[in-house]
Order: C-alpha cells, then sequence, then structure tokens
C-alpha cells in the first residue's frame, strides 16, 4: 500500500478503480483490511475507491503516545483532522463516505465539519447514542483481554495489526472505550442532526453490540436520511450480506449523486 505522511506519522492508504471517489472508514477494531470483499464491487459499479488505515490501526503507525492518544477528549477531532489531511495530500475534494461503526462516527464527525465536500453519508452498525456507560458497555460486549479472545479471533487482530502489535492493541482500544469512555456516555444525535448531505444507514437486525432501535434513533435525527434494515444479521453486515452492502451504498449514491 502507498503510504502518505500525516503529523509526522505514516498512514497506509490504497486507491483502486476510476471514476467518483468513495471513502471506506473501517470500523473500531480491525482495519482497510474489512473492506476485502466489498471495495472490488464498488470499483465494479465504476467508483474510485479510497481505504486508508486510521492512525495506530493496520498498517498505519500510531506513533509512541497511541494509549494516550486513543482514550485523548480530542481522539474524534483528531481522526477527523487526519482525514481531512490525507485527502488534500491525495486532492481528493469531492467524495462519498461509507464508515462502519467507528468508521460511521468519523464520517458524521466529518460531513459535519466539511459539509461542502462530502456528496453522501453512508453508516453501517454505529451507534448513536449509549444507554449505559461506555466503559461498562465494553466489560458488557467485550472480552476483557486478547488472552480472552478466541483463536480464530486472535488471528484475525494478528493479522489486521501485524504480530508485534495486535495483541496491545485489543488490549488498549478494549479497556473503557477509549476516548468514548472518558467522556462516560456516548451521544452522537447533536452531531447527527447537523450533517446536511442525503445519508443512509444501515443496520442489522440483531447485532450483538447495538440494538436495532439504535439504527431508527439513527435515522431518525438525520434531515435528509434513508434506513435499511438487514434481515437476520449480525453486527457485520459487510460479512453476512457484503453483495447487498455494497448493492445499497451504490444504489443510494447513484440516486443522489447529482442532487
Amino acid at each position: 500500500m502507498p503510504i502518505a505522511t500525516i503529523d509526522g506519522l505514516e498512514t497506509d492508504y490504497d486507491i483502486h478503480g476510476e471514476g467518483e471517489t468513495i471513502v471506506l472508514l473501517h470500523n473500531g477494531f480491525s482495519c482497510s483490511m474489512m473492506w476485502e470483499e466489498i471495495y472490488p464491487m464498488l470499483v465494479a459499479a465504476g467508483f474510485r475507491v479510497l481505504l486508508y488505515d486510521r492512525r495506530g490501526f493496520g498498517r498505519s503507525d500510531g506513533g509512541a503516545d497511541f494509549a494516550r492518544y486513543y482514550v485523548a477528549p480530542d481522539f474524534r477531532e483528531q481522526s477527523v483532522s487526519a482525514m481531512a489531511d490525507l485527502l488534500a495530500c491525495l486532492g481528493i475534494d469531492r467524495f462519498h463516505i461509507v464508515g462502519q461503526c467507528e468508521g460511521g462516527v468519523v464520517g458524521v464527525d466529518y460531513a459535519v465539519r466539511y459539509p461542502d465536500q462530502v456528496q453522501t453519508l453512508i453508516t453501517a452498525s454505529a451507534m448513536c447514542h449509549s444507554v449505559i456507560c461506555m466503559e461498562a458497555f465494553n466489560r458488557q460486549k467485550l472480552p476483557g483481554t486478547f488472552d480472552d479472545l478466541s483463536p480464530e479471533l486472535q488471528k484475525k487482530y494478528i493479522r489486521w495489526h501485524g504480530a508485534a502489535r495486535g495483541k496491545a492493541f485489543y488490549n488498549v482500544c478494549a479497556k473503557g472505550g477509549g476516548c468514548y469512555g472518558k467522556t462516560g456516555f456516548f451521544d452522537l444525535r447533536p452531531a447527527i442532526s447537523r450533517v446536511s448531505c442525503p445519508s443512509l444507514v444501515m443496520y442489522p437486525d440483531r447485532g450483538h453490540f447495538f440494538e436495532v432501535e439504535q439504527g431508527v434513533a439513527f435515522y431518525r435525527r438525520l434531515t435528509r436520511g434513508e434506513l435499511v434494515v438487514f434481515p437476520k444479521c449480525g453486527h457485520n453486515i459487510f460479512e453476512h450480506y457484503p453483495q447487498m452492502y455494497a448493492d445499497q451504498a451504490v444504489d443510494f449514491i447513484r440516486r443522489y449523486r447529482q442532487n
């Protein structure tokens, strides 16, 4: 993958295809590898696709202070700033966003800060607001340490983040909910209400992390929103229904690309 230097740190990215740009934003525990089944279908539909690993994820450098950065109050703001710097470096100033889970949070924040750049926003399995504090939420939903993960998930973390830091990465991210845990309760609703572009919410009907009502609440806050609920589906919609995931994104973007 090509490398861009953002804030003095190496950011790994890749670009595929030709046409209008779709920026894919990975979730909070994996990296751009999660899009392996999705991006070829978007390219085949006539789009240029940008994938990148956010700071400390996948192949991108986290810096010596990643553990501090991950829990810092400006973590969300810095994620948006780094994305803006990367897009400026690549000369991309108009695009569509597809964000999975925490990638959806980054997408919402970006669309609010840079409304003239974002043509459409698609979020999938992204939390709208917490009903318990995030530290308790993580304890309830996630294995406490890397050693508590199943062998299959351990292999995924090593593949995503490398043998040298896969274990440490999980232990940092699972502890206390990162910067979200530091704020106690998470609430994206004020930001969602400020998103001005056409937006699609994709949600599973039986996700492990979030109830489907979270997707409905997310959709109801949008001024130009649509909602798609995937049946008999867990949190990772892109794994359960990759073709439908890509088709919904392409259909939505095509309907609004000229508006």
